[in-house]
């Protein structure tokens, strides 16, 4: 994780005196959950860079719900969405969702869109599977976030 982080352009070490820039992340200081549309006011759409969105948007944490919203197939939606569930690193890195579990189908994302909860202490690694796999190949629509314990103030 930590590694991936580094690549953020938001993290950086100063040439002159080597020191460590933090970057600004949402601070949780109730024990309440958060809903999170993903991709904000912009929502699950193509051409979006969901890993910088998450890295913009976390840390998240268990029990936060994430909201897929995304328009539903039509005639004007012909490459429409979906959200798969990888297995793992692997599978996230080279967009395999061969065995991937579809949680939420090209219907589920209209009106007040899919929710998610965050439940287990794993890497939750997400991908869309429309265009044939393409909207995932593309490095753009897909992102993975490790739900982290809330602080107790």
């Amino acid at each position: 994780m930590w590694a991936i982080s580094m690549a953020s352009r938001q993290y950086g070490f100063n040439n002159t005196d080597w020191s460590y820039k933090r970057r600004p992340c949402r601070q949780n200081s109730t024990a309440t959950p958060n809903k999170i549309v993903v991709g904000g006011s912009q929502n699950w759409t193509f051409g979006i860079n969901y890993a910088d969105w998450a890295l913009k948007n976390g840390p998240f944490y268990f029990n936060d719900t994430l909201v897929f919203k995304y328009d539903p197939p039509s005639d004007t939606n012909t490459h429409p969405h979906s959200v798969y569930l990888l297995p793992n690193l692997w599978s996230f890195l080279k967009c395999d969702l061969s065995r991937a579990k579809l949680v939420a189908s090209e219907t589920q994302g209209g009106g007040d869109g899919f929710k998610f909860v965050l439940k287990s202490w794993q890497p939750h690694y997400f991908a869309c599977g429309g265009g044939a796999g393409f909207h995932c190949n593309n490095g753009t629509m897909k992102f993975f976030v490790m739900p982290m314990f809330r602080r107790r103030y």
